[in-house]
């Protein structure tokens, strides 16, 4: 059970309180929610979209996509998926697609969901396979005070 060392400072600097939740190993945030037993409405996931402007950060839970369309008309931005390759070089202590979804710890801009906004807590990636960091509800907002909120998914 490991920390992305970024997630890790970025909760110290920020005075969030976490506990870690180890889970077998999986292959996207859906199946570490089971795995983990937690609803997959209070896992955040982080989705990457880039477009002329730079990278963007989607925070929406588990259970939910993205609605492209919706951060369109919001942002006036045409933002796609980012590539693999490009996440490998802008989250270099993570596994490949164990993406924290902690834009303040990888100076990446973040837009958060409604949804995520009145979870009594919270659990996200914590950059490998096999843990989640769990904080509370609260504890997710001061991460999240800069990112501006949005009704950006439906669920899946």
């Amino acid at each position: 059970m490991t920390i992305a060392a970024s997630v890790q400072d970025c909760l110290a600097r920020e005075g969030v309180h976490y506990d870690m939740i180890a889970h077998e190993r999986t292959r996207d945030s859906n199946n570490s929610a089971q795995a983990a037993h937690i609803p997959g409405d209070q896992l955040a996931k982080c989705v990457m979209l880039e477009d002329e402007k730079g990278y963007l950060m989607a925070v929406v839970p588990a259970s939910h996509r993205v609605d492209l369309g919706v951060l369109h008309r919001q942002l006036n931005r045409e933002l796609g998926l980012a590539t693999d390759r490009e996440l490998v070089e802008l989250f270099k202590d993570c596994e490949p697609g164990a993406l924290p979804p902690l834009g303040l710890a990888y100076g990446i801009d973040t837009i958060l969901d409604e949804s995520l906004v009145d979870a009594p807590d919270i659990y996200f990636e914590a950059g490998d396979h096999q843990s989640l960091v769990h904080v509370s509800g609260s504890g997710f907002l001061k991460l999240m005070a800069n990112a501006p909120r949005g009704r950006i998914s439906h669920h899946a």
